[in-house]
């Protein structure tokens, strides 16, 4: 029996991504030795950060994004690869793990954005996924020639219309459409190619996509946001979401949400997977864990700080209020940006009765449920994918750089030790290794439906 896959048979399978933010998750990130100070544009660093992952058994590579930036966004934001454009170029440099990358549906063409990700499957083989957003900052409207921000419920809409056109042009072509007989002179056959014609309230694509599906059938979908409106997008259309909470019961409320939320749609609740983004600060001892959270913090000032914490609510600007009482009541401020994240603050301010000094450090460099010794890291693993709180994880770790190497030297081998995780890729799709179907056309489907 190979390492690592040992009483797997009864266990569950804790998948991992791995999110490509540059330096790190920390917004000071690129101060620290490990990473390379240019690592957002740094080629030769995500290639050896992915091959690192990928020899680690990583299901997949994640890269967020975002589309309006100012002086006050964090250092890596304001300079930094489109999405499309690394995953791309690391298909060539990876063969196993999968790419998943963000695009907003409140500031793309449907077209564009299925030829774009229908090309990167086609690349890799089949391992693309699409990270669906509506884009939370205002600002973005002033750089596409928009006069205003959609309001948070109007970018769903939009959004849901835009995943169904996605979809529709992504099954343009039966899989085996593509005949390509020289002698015969047949390159395609008629019968098998499929015109979308859709005219929607916001969307009018006649299709059909000039470019044949992939091995998987269709990039899986992730969807990013914890909104009611979110949830019931995810609920609709994703495979998979990426969600913050910060306690497993947390956890577990939202991942019980969006099964249900799933099985209302009338789909199964393995359909959809939960992955939470984690932060992981550990050490050999408590001691060394704290000594590296300490490192971490002080990477920061209270300035950048205040400004990080801003950015959630649409850049608001909270060094006007006293550091050290409690935290302000801004009202609405940040209901049509991150509005998950921000009422989540207002709601631990409150209840915790914090200062505004200590919700813009907590939030800056927060310490999470994952902080501790290696031991105890995996151990939470364990818990939240045993406890119904998570399918798998998406390792976010302050500074890239050293924390990867950490967590693949000291905690991936007790996650293996203990059978709850194996290197060892399962598929050559990235729908295969997340342990997702393929995604058959749905016009064969109805053929084959429609013989029996």
């Amino acid at each position: 029996m190979q390492k690592g896959m040992k009483n797997m048979s009864h266990k569950k399978q804790i998948k991992l991504g791995i999110m490509l933010h540059g330096p790190g998750s920390h917004m000071n990130a690129w101060k620290d030795p490990s990473v390379p100070k240019d690592a957002s544009v740094n080629f030769l660093y995500y290639k050896s950060i992915i091959q690192q992952a990928e020899a680690a058994g990583f299901s997949f590579a994640f890269v967020a994004d975002g589309l309006y930036i100012n002086e006050k966004s964090i250092p890596h934001f304001l300079n930094r690869f489109e999405p499309i454009t690394i995953l791309s170029a690391l298909a060539a440099v990876t063969s196993r793990i999968g790419l998943v990358g963000t695009v907003s549906t409140t500031y793309s063409e449907p077209f564009t954005v299925a030829r774009q990700f229908a090309s990167l499957d086609k690349i890799s083989g089949g391992r693309a996924g699409w990270n669906v957003v509506t884009s939370p900052l205002e600002g973005s409207a002033r750089n596409y020639n928009k006069g205003e921000h959609p309001p948070h419920a109007l970018r769903y809409e939009i959004a849901e219309e835009f995943l169904q056109v996605v979809k529709g042009l992504w099954d343009s072509w039966e899989d085996d459409a593509f005949v390509r007989n020289r002698e015969t002179g047949q390159f395609f056959d008629r019968n098998k190619l499929h015109v979308l014609n859709h005219k929607g309230r916001f969307f009018s694509v006649e299709g059909p996509l000039n470019i044949e599906r992939s091995n998987q059938g269709q990039p899986v979908i992730f969807q990013a946001g914890s909104s009611e409106a979110g949830k019931n997008l995810a609920a609709k259309e994703a495979d998979a979401v990426f969600t913050n909470v910060e306690t497993l019961e947390q956890a577990q409320a939202f991942y019980e949400d969006v099964k249900r939320r799933a099985e209302a749609n009338g789909r199964s609740r393995d359909e959809i997977l939960i992955f939470p983004g984690i932060h992981p600060i550990a050490g050999a001892t408590i001691e060394e864990a704290e000594e590296k959270y300490k490192a971490i913090q002080n990477l920061v000032s209270i300035e950048e700080a205040l400004h990080y914490l801003g950015r959630f609510f649409d850049h608001f600007d909270f060094s006007v209020f006293p550091l050290d009482e409690p935290f302000p009541d801004v009202g609405d401020v940040g209901k049509n940006s991150f509005q998950s994240t921000t009422d989540r603050i207002k709601k631990i301010a409150r209840e915790q009765n914090l200062t505004l000094r200590e919700v813009a450090l907590q939030v800056t460099t927060p310490k999470g449920a994952f902080f501790g010794t290696y031991e105890q890291v995996a151990d939470q693993l364990i818990a939240w994918v045993e406890g119904n709180g998570a399918d798998g994880f998406i390792f976010a770790p302050p500074v890239l750089g050293s924390g990867l190497t950490d967590f693949v030297q000291h905690v991936i081998p007790i996650l293996e030790e203990r059978g709850y995780y194996s290197r060892e890729y399962q598929s050559d799709t990235l729908r295969g290794n997340l342990g997702l179907p393929y995604k058959e056309n749905q016009y064969t489907k109805k053929s084959k439906e429609a013989i029996h």
